[in-house]
């Protein structure tokens, strides 16, 4: 099996205050509950395998390196497009 065939979800939390840092992390039945989790809670997904790997190597609590925040940012990007999008449909 390739990593990527694993499921595998990443939780970011980011108040701007400074980067982003990593709420929960985890495979298998553990990204499954935390999908499940955000998907109650209203919190959007977006599916992106390569970042969510890079990610989960990120110790929880941790903010995310520099070298991720352009990718980063283009998912925070594409996450208040969409909220601004549904906002305006109302």
């Amino acid at each position: 099996m390739k990593q990527d065939d694993f499921e595998r979800a990443v939780a970011l939390q980011y108040d701007q205050l400074g980067a982003p840092t990593i709420l929960a992390s985890g495979e298998g039945e553990i990204a499954r509950l935390i999908k499940e989790r955000a998907e109650q809670a209203g919190v959007p997904l977006v599916e992106n395998p390569k970042l969510s790997y890079l990610l989960s190597k990120i110790p929880l609590g941790d903010e995310i390196p520099p070298e991720l925040y352009r990718a980063v940012a283009e998912v925070l990007v594409f996450i208040l497009r969409v909220e601004m999008a549904l906002d305006e449909r109302g």
